[in-house]
This record gives C-alpha cells, structure tokens and sequence, in this order.
C-alpha cells in the first residue's frame, strides 16, 4: 500500500492567510466573524459571517512574484485579472502550497504524475447572480464575455493545473460541507492506484450570494438574530444558547505525495493520511445522523487498521446548530465508549466560521499546526455550556497535547458524511 503524506500547505482563512497566521489566531482564541460588508441589503436576515470579499489579491500575488518561475507568475497575473473571487483564492492557495512543498517546476517532477483535484461545487455562486441581474436588466451582451468558462467549477482545478502546469488528473468533486474530505479520498486513490506521485488538493471558497444566504436562513440553518451587534459571539459550538452555522469565505490547498517520493527528494513531511471513509444517510434533508456518523467511523478506523484507542484527538465538524454539535458527539460516545473520555476535541469553526465546501481541508490544516506544534486551541464561546456536551471539547482555551492520530469530521447536507484520519510521522507504530 502506497502511503500519503502532505508535503506543502496553504490558507486563505477569515483568521489569516498564512500558516502562521491561522495558527497563532486560533490559539489565542481570535473570531475571524464580522458583518457582511460586501453587499447592503435589510431585507437579507443573515448580517454576519468570515467576509474575505475584501481580500487583496493582487498584494496576494506579488508576494508569490519572487517565488514563481516568470512565465507561471505571467501566467497567474493573466488568469487573476478576469477570474471570479473564489477561483482567485484557489490558484493562489495552490500556487503557495506548491511553492512551500519544495516543489520545483523543473525536469526533476513529471508533470503527467501530478493530479489537480478541487472540494466544492456551485463555487461562483455570487459571480452567476451579478451576470443575471445584468442579462435581465442591462443589456445581454454586456454579461462577462466569459462566463460560459469561468461559471463552471471545473475552471477553478484547470486554471491550477494552468499555472502550475500540471497535466495528470484534474477534476473537482462536491459533497456540501464534506466536499473537501471527499475530494482527499479520491486524492489518495489516485496515488495509491492510479499512477500520481503528487495530488495537488485545494479545498475552493464558495462566494454566496444574498440570495443564497437568505436561503439558508429561510431553511434555519444559519444564525441570523441574536448575535448581530457581537458577531465574534455568533459561532457558539457546544454552548447552550447557539442558534446556527456562521458562514464563512476560506480556502485551503494540501500537497499530498507518495511517501517515497517526498523522502528521496529530502520533503518534510506535516502528517501522513492514514484513511479517508464515505458513507451517506439516505437522507436529501439536512438532518444529522449519530447512527450514520458512527457507521463512517466505524468502518475509517476499520480500513486505516487503527484502534479506537490509538486516537487522541477530534478536530470536530461542530457547526454551532442545535442538533448537529450533540449528533457528532453523541456518534464519538458511541465509536470509542469509555475512551471518549479520553479524547481531546475542539471546534474550529468556533473562530474560523463555517467555510462550508472547504472546510474539511482548512480545519485540517489548522490540525496538522496544532500537531506540529504540540498545543491545541480552545473552543470558544461557550458562555453557558448545553448539559448533554459530556466530553471534553476544550471548552477552557488552549492545552498542550502531543497528538499522535487525529480524526477530522465532515458531515454535509444530504446526509453525506466523509471523515479521514491523520498521523504524525514519528509516531509509535
């Protein structure tokens, strides 16, 4: 069995867009969550979410100038200037998780064993709206000349693959909020069994719209009314008083490669991803499931040949929704019994929000510093703990901790749950 570890990472997060950045912001227990500030609109109930709309690209970019050989720095100028804001982030968080693996754009790293894999679907979402508006209200022709290219999400893992000139697989892969687990899974088939070296793996940020906000507040899935005038305090996982996910901008790319391949080229390795495990509901709605969260870990620990007792630590899905944070927690009692108790958890989107199709991969990076550095971050917010939270999920701010196995969950709308383990590499075996 070909092992996979990761090599390079990058972030483009509501707490920071470097690796150093997001970490030291978690651990000191910053929210990344403000008012929306990139559309006014009263009649829209959510006001509050991680707004990277702002986010400066160009300033972005040129720090990437002096590392990117001139015709792929030529080439990602190009392509940015046109691009819409979610595929921005995806070519740069992969053209500097590239750069931060050791990868060089020389002869030594075949380009036909390198695959581009893409989390997320619907991506342009806010991109689609504004060139509506103006078809229906303006003039046709004056829509973006090319938004039959640039609306498809396949443009975010092509324009990657352009710049970095890549030419193995390339595809993207949607499964809500397990997008980005899901697209780990296909990762590592692809270089377990289908001839890749290399998987470059970007988790893509999804630009909502009004419109698609003011959707799922319909649906009740997102805070909406009580935190407005304190939006640091409206991601509340675990806490009695939460009413809802906080959406979030964010995007994240993960190098992962074969472990020979990254050891004879001398790599440091962050982490080895030791499975990665779907199973689905038979359920369309948005409801959470213990039975079938448990089943999905059930059958990971199974196939990664780990014992519950191996794993230490929990990077949780916790959304901040009422029935979701007890649903995981309820799965985790049932999974790993007495050693529950045992267990380290937090919740990331405490602070970072909830970055929906990415967040798989964002929180992931956010668990490989926190095991890199031996210290895991706190959970934040919770002001009156609910009394069916019966582990322990950090609710007093940061810990030391040496993690040896951690589990990352994602659970997406439609029953969709997608959950990976992680190792260290220097771990006891």
């Amino acid at each position: 069995m070909r092992r996979v570890v990761v090599t390079g990472m990058s972030v483009v997060a509501p707490l920071g867009d470097t690796l150093e950045s997001l970490y030291s912001n978690l651990i000191a227990g910053r929210s990344g969550i403000r008012n929306w500030t990139y559309f006014e609109d009263p009649r829209v109930y959510s006001k509050v979410g991680g707004d990277l709309s702002a986010f400066d690209w160009k300033a972005r970019l040129a720090q990437l100038e002096s590392r990117l050989p001139e015709a792929a720095y030529a080439r990602a100028r190009k392509l940015l200037r046109g691009a819409p804001f979610s595929t921005r982030l995806s070519v740069l968080t992969s053209a500097d998780a590239w750069l931060h693996s050791g990868l060089g754009f020389g002869t030594d790293i075949d380009p036909t064993r390198v695959a581009t894999l893409l989390g997320g679907h619907n991506l342009n979402e806010y991109y689609l709206l504004r060139n509506h508006q103006t078809f229906l209200e303006s003039e046709p022709d004056w829509i973006d000349a090319q938004a039959a290219l640039l609306d498809l999400d396949t443009d975010h893992a092509a324009s990657i693959g352009d710049v970095l000139g890549l030419q193995g697989a390339c595809y993207t892969m949607g499964g809500a909020c397990a997008s980005a687990n899901i697209t780990l899974r296909a990762a590592i088939d692809e270089i377990r069994h289908h001839g890749h070296d290399i998987v470059v793996m970007t988790g893509a940020a999804l630009e909502f719209s009004p419109m698609g906000l003011h959707a799922m507040a319909l649906l009740g899935a997102i805070t909406t009314q009580s935190f407005n005038d304190a939006p640091e305090r409206a991601s509340r996982p675990y806490d009695r008083d939460r009413e809802g996910f906080v959406p979030s901008h964010g995007a994240g790319t993960l190098i992962l490669e074969e472990y020979e391949h990254a050891k004879a080229r001398g790599a440091h390795m962050y982490g080895e991803v030791l499975g990665c495990v779907a199973t689905s509901d038979a359920n369309h709605l948005p409801n959470p499931s213990p039975d079938g969260q448990t089943r999905t870990i059930v059958r990971l620990l199974e196939e990664a040949r780990v014992a519950p007792e191996q794993v230490d630590f929990v990077s949780a899905h916790a959304t901040s929704t009422p029935l979701g944070d007890i649903s995981e927690l309820q799965a985790l009692r049932a999974v790993f019994g007495a050693h529950a108790d045992k267990l380290r958890i937090n919740a990331p989107k405490s602070m970072l929000g909830h970055t929906c199709w990415s967040a798989p991969v964002v929180e992931t990076i956010a668990a490989l510093l926190q095991m890199k550095h031996g210290r895991l971050h706190g959970s934040i917010n919770i002001d009156n703990m609910d009394p069916a939270v019966d582990l322990d999920v950090c609710a007093n701010g940061p810990v030391d901790h040496q993690t040896q196995i951690f589990l990352k969950n994602s659970f997406g709308f439609g029953g969709i749950n997608c959950c990976a383990l992680w190792g260290r590499m220097d771990r006891a075996t």
